[in-house]
């Protein structure tokens, strides 16, 4: 196998662009996650969402309060004529007023409004508790680009210090062979076999680089750091994390998925909706109050004309029109409720196959783990004939190139049982909790 192939088997590449830093900065897998929910784009969106359904909460419960106006005039008048329309004729002409004065202030408080006022805040509580799971869910689904990106970081670094390290041997052995085909030890065919093989390794290590850069610019930019910084990824995030309490089934995402959540409040807040489209088959009642006062200069002079009484407003047209917003918000109940089913059954296919995933990670660890043993004890009996004469140049380079592979894959096997372990949390909806109860 050609050590670019080996490459392109062995690395997640996820297709990201790069970074050029002198000095390298390390970050933990929990330091990483907790800075993109502080300084991540989507995260902040989410927020911003959750903190305007909380304003539309509040506009809707200030529904429930009265309705207090008041308003005034002052108006100058120009030669008013009064006519005093009396069956007896004055026998003093009318004054004439130059100004008119006008005061009035009303109140309204809501009483009955067919139940609309409290379903209205009913469903855009639940509106406000949904955007708050999806908020909840965004930092999951970011939380989860962190890993996938941290994870390929690391194999991609991991990859370059064995390539890096197999270079070494590679050129030592390039040394070697140039002296013993001097003395005419060996043909010169091998001597070219092995500076093949220090091309091709070269070629991997370049791709290497180039994968750590690309992966390095994206993790930079989603957690608004400089993109020059040079990421060093914690190898203790890999060795050290407990994956003993991974989720078994279903049960624990159907209850904790934010996703789902969301839809469930979105079905309460669209029964609610439902009753506020009945609410215009009843009428609203008020309780109603007022103060008037009016100065009209020499003529009349009126105060403390209070009044107080009840309002009652029926719209009997929408008693025939009302139907259609009724059957409307029905329909999108509905929706949201054939919605909350497809989630459920996506969510059952997403967690057992993530179950699948991670338990075949595991399998393939143990297997490479075995795979490494065997390559390395192939290398050595394939260099020990070698050295004695029973095996060419070929064979050598075959079992060394092999046991480069193992090293490469046993490395990333343990990197991917993490990843793996972090996507099934998060499908199960324990990602964040993760973090947010634990220190890796």
């Amino acid at each position: 196998m050609k050590i670019s192939q080996l490459m392109l088997f062995g690395i997640f590449f996820i297709g990201i662009s790069s970074i050029e830093a002198q000095e390298k900065t390390s970050l933990t897998l929990d330091e990483a996650v907790k800075l993109a929910w502080e300084k991540s784009n989507e995260v902040t969106l989410a927020n911003t969402k959750v903190n305007s359904r909380k304003y539309e909460l509040q506009t809707v419960k200030n529904n429930q309060y009265p309705d207090l106006k008041i308003q005034g005039q002052y108006q100058r008048l120009t030669k008013a004529s009064i006519d005093m329309h009396n069956d007896e004729a004055s026998a003093e002409p009318m004054a004439s007023p130059d100004r008119a004065m006008f005061g009035m202030a009303n109140l309204s408080l809501p009483i009955f409004s067919g139940f609309k006022i409290q379903s209205s805040i009913e469903a855009y509580d639940n509106l406000y508790e949904a955007e708050s799971a999806n908020a909840a869910k965004t930092k999951e689904d970011v939380a989860l680009r962190v890993i996938t990106y941290y994870t390929a970081l690391y194999k991609a670094q991991k990859t370059l210090d064995l390539l890096n390290e197999n270079q070494k041997q590679a050129q030592q052995r390039v040394t070697d062979f140039t002296e013993l085909e001097k003395n005419g030890i060996i043909p010169r065919n091998d001597l070219l076999k092995a500076q093949l093989l220090v091309s091709k390794t070269k070629l991997s290590i370049d791709e290497a680089n180039n994968n750590i850069n690309n992966i390095n610019f994206y993790l930079t930019t989603l957690l608004k750091l400089d993109p020059t910084v040079k990421l060093q990824v914690n190898e203790s995030d890999f060795f050290n994390l407990k994956t003993t309490n991974a989720p078994t089934s279903d049960a624990l995402a159907l209850e904790s998925r934010k996703d789902l959540e969301a839809i469930r409040f979105q079905q309460k807040a669209s029964e609610a909706n439902i009753r506020v489209a009945k609410s215009g088959y009843y009428p609203s009642l008020a309780l109603l109050g007022g103060y008037t006062a009016l100065d009209l200069k020499d003529i009349i002079t009126v105060k403390y004309a209070m009044n107080f009484g009840v309002g009652l407003t029926y719209d009997l047209s929408g008693i025939l029109k009302n139907s259609a917003h009724v059957r409307e918000a029905e329909s999108k109940a509905l929706e949201v409720k054939n919605t909350e089913a497809v989630m459920t059954d996506r969510i059952k296919v997403e967690v057992q196959k993530s179950i699948e995933d991670y338990s075949l990670a595991i399998n393939q660890s143990v297997v490479y783990d075995e795979a490494l043993q065997q390559a390395a004890e192939n290398y050595r009996l394939v260099k020990d004939k070698f050295d004695n004469g029973l095996s060419d140049t070929n064979d050598l380079v075959e079992a060394d190139v092999e046991q480069l592979n193992a090293k490469i894959n046993t490395a990333l096997s343990k990197a991917a049982i993490i990843q793996k372990y972090y996507e099934l949390l998060s499908v199960s909806g324990q990602l964040s909790q993760s973090f947010n109860l634990s220190k890796i």
